[in-house]
């Protein structure tokens, strides 16, 4: 009898996710696994009634070589995603009503809420399911999951992604390069507009924790950059930004703000419920600055929110390429019994890491040596001897 793989992707939807499925797909058929896909990432585990003819057809989806021929040329993820959480649920499906699950208080930000863990009803739906290995691909909220059912004895194997390439031990996260060239390429476009209106360009790219999107964004655009390891001075910001603006003989200077950037004095508003990791959606710090230009140094300003703008959409060569040699690492891993492991890049090369402890949280760029903190942009120095990425893993 064949050996199954269940195989999901949580989290935010990054470009790339398609071809790391179609390799496992491909990879595993020819290693004789067949491969399960559960589809809306940990929602697909949690919420599966298996009684129910309907909820399997949602969310269980066998994959082959047929219906993943074509998908790494898209955007997206083929199984789709959510924010879920098995571990910290408020509400316990209903089909599961009856049955008694661990409570805890989860608080987070002052927010405390009873949350349910379901953890058992996940273990049961993949002994069920006769699904013996599972590939997760995500970001570090979705590999904290991940990393408790390793606990748990389930053979598993992560795969990072994020464009905020924020995961620890790894140099580097799918859909990075991908959201790094949209972002180049949007601000290039609207190069045109700001300068052609004389004003201050004021752009917003996600980045709730780590900077890494803005910091590379302004590295290859050169322009000033705002990120959330390091609280700038709003003045000496202010003062940079008419300062370019006057020395450009087109009057027009520019910044990139990651959403969690702040400035001293400044902590970023944040609306809506927590998700299942406890996090809100945060306000525009890119439009609470312009207001702030506006009112001190009487600046028109053009404020664009590039977030959702970076992860539509096909991957890039990079990413397609990393996502490709991924999946076949996991498969690698799996025909090994390896478990609790994570595909990864480290000092420029294909490894195997652990996957991160969900305490340390997520990975933040050195500001000491990639962020000029004088001058608000990212360091261009000493790169001789660095990986690719210029950080370590």
């Amino acid at each position: 009898m064949a050996k199954r793989i269940g195989i999901l992707t949580g989290g935010g939807d990054v470009p790339g996710l398609n071809a790391v499925i179609k390799s496992v797909v491909y990879r595993g058929s020819e290693a004789g696994f067949e491969v399960t896909g559960i589809r809306k990432g940990w929602e697909g585990l949690i919420q599966l009634n298996l009684d129910d003819p309907e909820s399997k057809a949602r969310y269980i989806l066998p994959l082959d070589r047929i219906n993943t021929r074509t998908i790494d040329r898209t955007g997206g993820t083929f199984l789709h995603s959510s924010r879920t959480n098995p571990a910290k649920m408020k509400k316990v499906p209903e089909f599961l009503a009856g049955k008694t699950f661990p409570q805890a208080e989860f608080t987070k930000k002052g927010i405390t809420s009873i949350v349910y863990d379901t953890t058992s009803q996940v273990l049961k739906n993949l002994e069920t399911l006769g699904i013996e290995y599972l590939i997760a691909i995500g970001g570090d909220d979705t590999l904290s999951y991940a990393a408790r059912l390793h606990q748990e004895g389930v053979k598993v194997i992560a795969i990072p992604k994020t464009m905020d390439n924020d995961v620890r031990n790894t140099e580097y996260c799918i859909g990075f390069s991908t959201a790094i060239t949209r972002a180049m390429c949007a601000i290039e476009r609207q190069r045109s507009t700001v300068g052609s209106h004389e004003r201050i360009g004021i752009f917003r790219v996600f980045g709730r924790d780590a900077g890494y999107t803005s910091l590379y964004t302004a590295y290859v655009t050169s322009m000033r950059c705002g990120i959330p390891e390091y609280r700038f001075d709003l003045d000496k910001m202010i003062e940079l930004l008419v300062t370019d603006k006057k020395n450009n003989p087109s009057n027009y200077s520019m910044v990139i703000l990651s959403e969690g950037a702040e400035w001293q004095g400044y902590t970023v508003k944040e609306y809506g419920e927590p998700d299942a990791y406890g996090h809100r959606k945060k306000m525009s710090v890119g439009e609470d600055l312009s207001e702030e230009i506006k009112r001190r140094v009487k600046e028109e300003t053009v404020v664009s929110d590039l977030t959702y703008e970076l992860r539509g959409g096909s991957p890039d060569f990079v990413d397609r390429m990393v996502a490709t040699t991924f999946g076949n690492m996991a498969l690698d891993a799996l025909l090994a019994n390896q478990s609790g492991f994570m595909t990864a890049i480290v000092n420029g090369c294909y490894a195997l890491a652990p996957i991160p402890d969900p305490k340390l949280g997520p990975r933040r760029v050195d500001v000491e040596t990639m962020y000029n903190t004088e001058r608000y942009r990212p360091n261009y120095a000493n790169k001789l001897g660095l990986p690719i990425f210029l950080t370590r893993a």
